[in-house]
């Protein structure tokens, strides 16, 4: 009896949370419609009005046009907009008459350099309209002084912290790990830098790996020095010197050594806004921020008969139709084949920011690329990565663009195929028999190693696509198949070092490829269409936020040992051979 009582207890109470949690997601829903629809609308900008800019998440490449981007819940940024929507707006306002200059609050900042670059070019394009830029923060990383280090007057708290240290970048290695779990990770490969598979098979980076990190972290350091040596007007090699001895411990140092121009409290900073916008003290400041900035560049028409296509590539190649945060070949193969076509759409600009994936995915949109090309013009937009698959699918494009600070090469292929045996036989206990019809049948099998022939079998197939890959980019580069062997081998360039190599065509964002695009298309006038379309607004937030609400618990729970197990997690969800990046490029 008392059972029986306790499961009715249980069943009522599921039934009250039940009824709470559809009533709390529903209100969400009819509220996010509700901020949707006026979100549409064009904001009323007061005039003598500051920009804010404050970008506390990490920036996505275009704005995320459903209801799910209206509810602020665990973990989901409330209002948080694209790349695309950032430089549109800032665009916008250098001409809008209302806005007279850019608050920067860059309190945290997540994006990494070549997103942080996109932006920071639009601003100093913003600076040419003479109206102002001033950046304030607490705590300046590496990463958000960068933005800063472009505005007019750059003011810190003064009690607060400027990183300026030089860059780093870690690698994890699980190979003491799997030895003690007796899982050994057994691997294939062709590139002498494809250094993907070195956590399970090291206990550091080898050395071409760390020849390779050594290479493009400074290629990378070097341009960040350079721009902020524009900016500051303080020589590259002082800057280093500053990072170098670690001369800039706390706020006066700063001023000391000019990377800011001044200590001040948020009550001073205020105070200047208002003696800029020529308001009295007592006066309220008309602010709006980007989030809610919501304008359109009416530089281009809505209706004209020529349109130019933007084709978000946007993470992990996958083979399918992936999910929201992937690549899959089917959806952006078919987004491809629909502006290719489409008569009223003369040229397309393939958007890249992807560490790689499967190969035979990478290939499978690789194919619409070159189909596209002989029909259109086709333009690559590379963002923070476009390397390994995601270098693969730019390969055939008529021209590449990239930032300075871009990742990309990492031409090279991988697999990877762990052997639990001593895992289950020594640890658990666990044996397994098998009964086969042909010899082969149990390839790849994870509880056994792989014979000699099977490894022999998995490296030709590796070697073929590898070739495969290689022949891809000399065709599409018009170059010879050696010399992409030579500059492949699996080894990672910044963008800088890929116009050297040829690997790259100009130093450029978004925003250049476009207008190449437009020129080679031979149109002056068009309008822009994006692809693929996005999730539909109910599924995005069914599916998307039960990933980022498990997400935000993962990380609440797992703190510093995230990284790691999201490393794992990764490489567990893997099939089939690799083309893709090292999995942690983490420059701090």
């Amino acid at each position: 009896m008392n059972s029986f009582f306790k499961y009715v207890l249980a069943t009522i109470v599921g039934i009250i949370v039940a009824f709470f949690l559809i009533i709390f997601i529903s209100l969400g829903i009819i509220g996010g419609l509700v901020h949707s629809i006026n979100s549409d609308e064009s904001v009323i900008v007061a005039d003598n009005s500051v920009l804010t800019i404050s970008i506390p998440y990490t920036i996505d490449e275009r704005t995320n046009k459903g209801i799910l981007n209206s509810i602020s819940f665990a973990g989901l940024d409330n209002d948080r907009i694209g790349l695309n929507d950032i430089l549109t707006r800032i665009k916008v306002a250098k001409t809008d008459d209302k806005i007279k200059g850019i608050y920067l609050d860059l309190s945290s900042v997540t994006s990494s350099f070549a997103t942080l670059e996109e932006i920071r070019n639009a601003l100093e394009d913003f600076k040419t309209s003479k109206k102002f830029v001033i950046a304030y923060s607490e705590y300046y990383s590496q990463s958000s002084y960068y933005l800063a280090s472009t505005a007019d007057k750059i003011y810190l708290y003064p009690e607060g912290l400027l990183e300026f240290t030089g860059l780093s970048s870690q690698s994890i290695f699980f190979k003491g790990a799997l030895d003690k779990l007796g899982i050994e990770a057994q691997v294939i490969k062709v590139g002498t830098y494809k250094s993907a598979v070195e956590p399970y098979i090291l206990d550091k980076m080898s050395a071409a790996n760390k020849e390779q990190v050594t290479s493009f972290l400074g290629s990378i350091y070097s341009h960040y020095l350079d721009k902020i040596s524009l900016s500051r007007k303080i020589p590259a090699d002082s800057l280093f010197n500053i990072a170098d001895k670690f001369k800039v411990q706390d706020a006066k140092d700063a001023v000391t050594y000019g990377l800011v121009d001044a200590t001040k409290y948020k009550d001073e900073i205020l105070a200047e806004l208002k003696s800029r916008l020529k308001i009295e003290k007592d006066a309220k400041i008309n602010s709006i921020s980007i989030e809610d900035y919501n304008v359109t560049d009416q530089s281009l028409p809505k209706n004209s008969k020529d349109r130019i296509a933007v084709v978000y590539a946007v993470g992990e190649i996958v083979s399918g139709e992936g999910n929201d945060q992937q690549i899959g070949s089917e959806k952006i193969s078919r987004a491809i084949r629909t502006v290719r076509e489409d008569e009223k759409v003369k040229a397309v600009v393939l958007r890249v920011n992807s560490p790689g994936g499967s190969a035979l995915a990478s290939d499978v949109i690789w194919r619409e690329v070159v189909l596209t090309k002989a029909v259109k013009p086709i333009v690559v937009s590379m963002g923070d990565l476009a390397a390994s698959g995601g270098y693969y699918i730019s390969a055939a494009a008529d021209s590449i663009f990239a930032q300075p600070n871009t990742i990309t090469g990492s031409i090279g292929v991988f697999g990877i195929i762990p052997n639990f045996q001593r895992f289950f036989n020594d640890k658990l206990g666990i044996t397994f028999d098998v009964v086969k019809t042909a010899e082969f049948a149990d390839l790849g099998a994870f509880n056994r190693p792989l014979t000699a022939q099977e490894e022999s079998i998995i490296q030709q197939n590796v070697n073929k696509i590898y070739y495969t890959f290689t022949q891809n980019v000399a065709d599409g580069r018009k170059k010879e198949r050696s010399y992409i062997d030579s500059i492949g081998q699996g080894r990672v360039w910044t963008g800088t070092q890929a116009i050297e190599l040829g690997l790259v065509d100009r130093i450029g964002g978004i925003e250049d490829a476009i207008k190449s695009a437009a020129k080679k298309a031979n149109i002056q006038e068009y309008s822009l269409v994006n692809y693929p379309s996005q999730d539909d607004p109910l599924k995005a937030l069914f599916n998307r936020s039960g990933r980022q609400i498990s997400l935000w618990f993962t990380k609440q729970e797992m703190g510093l040992a995230f990284p790691v197990y999201q490393q794992v997690k990764e490489t567990m969800q893997q099939s089939g051979i690799q083309a893709r990046i090292p999995y942690t490029i983490d420059i701090k």
